[in-house]
């Protein structure tokens, strides 16, 4: 009993500052941050308590790791470290969000905790990516990436991290596809500046060497940073160090405390002595990754408008002849058109809250849309306020962003005489004869669009080729489940080089990385039939 006083009394200005979560031994209390942020417009939250410090240094650190391995509990293991919580304080203090039901953590991708308190020599933010491989599929894991890059850029205190912990069970005996798929996942978010700044933390260890974990890690290729020894960095914990215990299992708790209290002194020194990393590379790919993606959907895109292109070159063929047949009979023709036009419908709200159109191309520039841009400029398939998809690059003003987006739909028509005749003036015989007719238009359309794909499919390789020089993961999965489609298209321009490069980039992934992707495409695939059924 004197030493639980002992510790209220030492830590009275933070208790009071907190609220029960339930008492025992030891107790626990849930800091009352003083801002709890969240601008619906960004894809994360941000969780302070209390006041930084600028004066005093400032470490950043990036968790990251498969949904159910402890980040949670790791987190606030951190905080009671920089509070100096001893076990025999009787106390235990917790900043994570525990209301799961809020509107706040079922939209929030990231959760940023900001720690600044006195007492610290250092202050501390620590950012909390949702667990990977969980049942949102791997478009959510992909937001997790696009939300990182959007904290980078608006956050002063995200400039720079200095560590990445990625956070595994120490249990952990074997890689399942699914979990190589979770590491190349998380690999796939940094540059390749950033390794040295990588560690291993193992939870719900007991104090053995997690050999076979390890080994796990070793065969998935995982950079991180490596000791004399040439060893991968690791620091084990045991996730029971906050949990309330009854007084018989005392001797419990303190194995737990004392393995974990030895796994973060370990880790906080290793943050103390290693050099932060600038997210500057980071940023870099995640925009290529970002715009390799925007490319594939544009290319996807214009196939679908050739295509739409040469049938209707191939029926306006076709009722010319007939046309001109007639003129030479000097007989009346009719005939019935199929035609093909643009027209806006509403979305499927499980793909996308909103697209981005252009209202002159009538074309979807960015589908699924950022919902979170305000200023459709800032829009990354926008450069100098002008889009870098649409056929005729237009303006930012000229598009909208709203729950509708183009689709093609069929209509026939009956055209004669007169309507080529309003078409293409009373000279329209002469011009059908001198080949100045609606086929040639239609001919130097399908040329520019083609020309506008080769340039979408070398913007794509070079996107590709990019992400080879900068990223730590160079055949991420993001990379390789386009890869079938771009080497396909490269040989169609006559790029057989280039086609070369991405083959060896496919080759050199080996089955590991393929096995994975198997296991992406089945998700999205369960994904889709789950919706179909809804």
């Amino acid at each position: 009993m004197d030493s639980l006083k002992q510790g209220l009394q030492k830590f009275y200005a933070i208790i009071e500052q907190s609220r029960v979560i339930e008492k025992g031994i030891p107790t626990r209390y849930h800091l009352t941050p003083t801002t709890d942020s969240h601008d619906q417009s960004q894809p994360y939250k941000k969780i302070t308590f209390r006041e930084r410090d600028k004066t005093k240094p400032h470490k950043t650190i990036l968790m990251v790791g498969e949904t159910g391995t402890g980040k949670t509990k790791l987190i606030n293991n951190m905080i009671n470290y920089m509070l100096d919580v001893q076990r025999e304080d009787k106390v235990w203090f917790e900043i994570t969000d525990d209301d799961q039901t809020s509107v706040h953590s079922q939209t929030s991708i990231i959760t940023v905790y900001g720690f600044y308190i006195q007492e610290s020599k250092t202050d501390l933010t620590i950012i909390d990516t949702p667990g990977y491989g969980d049942t949102r599929g791997v478009e959510k894991d992909k937001e997790i990436a696009k939300s990182l890059l959007v904290l980078s850029k608006c956050d002063e205190c995200i400039q720079t991290l200095d560590a990445v912990c990625l956070v595994i069970k120490a249990t952990q005996n074997r890689l399942s596809d699914r979990q190589r798929y979770i590491f190349d996942a998380v690999q796939s978010l940094f540059g390749s500046n950033i390794d040295e700044n990588i560690v291993l933390l193992f939870t719900h260890s007991r104090g053995s060497v997690p050999k076979s974990a390890l080994t796990a890690v070793e065969e998935a290729k995982v950079k991180c940073a490596v000791n004399d020894e040439k060893q991968a960095v690791y620091f084990q914990f045991d996730n029971c160090q906050g949990e309330t215990f009854p007084e018989e299992y005392q001797m419990t708790q303190k194995q737990s405390w004392d393995l974990s209290f030895r796994g973060i002194t370990g880790f906080f020194m290793f943050l103390n002595n290693i050099k932060p990393k600038t997210m500057k590379m980071t940023q870099h790919v995640l925009e290529q990754q970002r715009e390799f993606e925007a490319k594939i959907s544009a290319i996807k895109s214009h196939i679908q408008e050739i295509d739409r292109k040469q049938i209707e070159l191939k029926h306006t063929q076709e009722a010319l002849e007939k046309h001109n047949q007639v003129v030479k009979e000097n007989k009346n023709f009719e005939y019935e058109f199929e035609v093909k036009y643009r027209e806006k419908v509403d979305i499927d709200r499980s793909v996308a809250k909103e697209a981005m159109c252009c209202r002159v191309c009538e074309e979807n520039c960015h589908y699924p849309g950022c919902w979170w841009v305000k200023d459709l400029s800032w829009c990354h398939v926008m450069k100098d306020y002008h889009c870098t998809v649409c056929t005729n690059k237009c303006h930012s003003s000229k598009h909208v962003k709203e729950a509708k987006i183009y689709v093609t739909k069929t209509k026939k028509e009956k055209r004669i005489d007169e309507d080529l005749k309003k078409k293409y003036d009373d000279d329209n015989i002469i011009k059908v004869r001198e080949g100045e007719s609606v086929v040639q238009k239609l001919k130097e359309e399908l040329q520019e669009l083609e020309k506008v794909k080769i340039k979408l499919v070398m913007d794509a390789f070079h996107c590709v080729d990019s992400l080879e020089m900068i990223a730590l993961n160079t055949d991420s999965l993001n990379t390789l489940q386009h890869v079938d489609f771009l080497i396909e298209k490269l040989k169609e321009i006559n790029e057989p080089q280039k086609a070369k490069i991405l083959e060896n980039i496919k080759k050199r992934a080996g089955e590991d990385k393929h096995r994975a992707q198997g296991y992406m495409k089945k998700t999205c695939y369960n994904k889709s039939l789950s919706k179909e059924k809804s």
